[in-house]
């Protein structure tokens, strides 16, 4: 489908006004270039998931707020941390600053056209990179180079026709950043990530769907926003370090993992708790993929609630820190949740970024447990 708001070589009147003003002010006042201020999203900034017509979450976890322009906020089993508008005047207004954002970025002069050329196996330091139609990787990894102040800009469907399609495919970041408000995904039409992990903010000229990962950023669209097991982190959003005291987080158990015969599994066993001194964590991770014979085990180093039940205990808690000495250089930040006992429906899920490479996104455990041993627990 067409993006509604986008047209070869033809702009609305409303967005060829806004870049005529954009353009009109850098003349007289000669501000810095937009890679060094990054893109303004306005009150949208605020959303980690917005559609014009609709929000499905299934099996989910959303950090930040959730909003529609014009329709429902549809949850099945999913925890969001934040408020959520369902056609109200905040949402409504956060769209209005949405569109405003993708019109800039439709605007953007690109510094580098990569049509053609896969963005798997790439190293790219900051800046522009448009493609004249649809953009699709299986498998792979694209490496951004650059420090947390930089900015990325990526203009998929220029010709005015053109998705983005992402597959088991991950972007990861030198400057060890996990979540980046300095990355933008602007597609013409639609974008789908299955199985992937991508930072940044995705803005879909049509319908975003996202299944089985994790964006680091947010998800933004004209149309409907579909989250399928999947998470989605809006950078900034204000996590809740616990005090040392309150909680440790144990577990050991096994999760489902691709194979041939649909038998494959990976087992783990953890410990955390958040040091007694104040600030990062302790405890130890130790993740072994059966079927590709990936093996992680590495310290904890930090420890943050991500999500809350009704009475302010915890729900989901996520884990970050770092592989062996003996392992190739990479970090790990995995994601659990504690159902109640005796634990058939608890949660884990991982990511590996660096040396070693693994998404397997928030799933049911088997043979095992997750507790979480605090004072808010009855």
């Amino acid at each position: 489908m067409e993006n509604p708001i986008v047209r070869p070589l033809t702009l609305s009147r409303l967005t060829a006004r806004l870049i005529a003003i954009v353009s009109f002010a850098a003349l007289l006042y000669s501000p810095s270039p937009a890679l060094a201020q990054g893109v303004v999203l306005g009150s949208a900034e605020d959303f980690a998931v917005l559609g014009g017509t609709a929000v499905t979450c299934t099996d989910s976890v959303v950090i930040g707020d959730v909003g529609v322009n014009n329709g429902p906020v549809t949850q099945t089993n999913c925890t969001i941390s934040g408020t959520i508008h369902e056609g109200d005047s905040v949402a409504q207004q956060a769209y209005e600053d949405f569109l405003l954002a993708y019109a800039d970025l439709t605007a953007e002069p690109c510094d580098e056209d990569l049509t053609g050329q896969p963005l798997a196996g790439q190293s790219l330091p900051p800046g522009v990179y448009c493609f004249d139609a649809a953009v699709t990787e299986t498998g792979g990894e694209l490496t951004l180079v650059g420090d947390s102040n930089d900015t990325w800009i990526f203009q998929i469907g220029t010709g005015g026709t053109g998705a983005l399609t992402f597959t088991n495919f991950s972007v990861v970041m030198t400057s060890g950043e996990t979540c980046s408000n300095n990355v933008f995904w602007w597609t013409a039409e639609a974008a789908t990530l299955t199985d992937s992990v991508v930072p940044g903010s995705i803005l879909a000229g049509v319908d975003l769907t996202l299944t089985r990962g994790n964006l680091d950023g947010q998800a933004l669209a004209t149309g409907a926003v579909t989250l399928t097991n999947n998470e989605v982190f809006i950078c900034g959003f204000p996590p809740q370090h616990p005090p040392h005291s309150p909680i440790k987080v144990t577990g050991g158990g096994q999760i489902p993992v691709p194979h041939p015969d649909s038998r494959g599994r990976a087992t783990f066993g953890f410990n955390a708790q958040p040091n007694r001194s104040g600030g990062g964590a302790k405890g130890r991770l130790n993740y072994l993929n059966h079927v590709t014979g990936l093996h992680v085990n590495g310290p904890v180093n930090d420890i943050m609630v991500i999500a809350t039940n009704p009475d302010g205990s915890p729900k989901t808690v996520r884990l970050f820190g770092t592989c062996g000495a003996n392992l190739p250089a990479c970090s790990f930040s995995v994601t659990v949740e504690d159902n109640g006992e005796p634990g058939w429906r608890d949660e884990f899920g991982i990511r590996v970024t660096g040396g070693l490479s693994e998404m397997r996104s928030q799933r049911i455990i088997g043979r095992g447990n997750i507790q979480f041993h605090n004072q808010f627990r009855k």
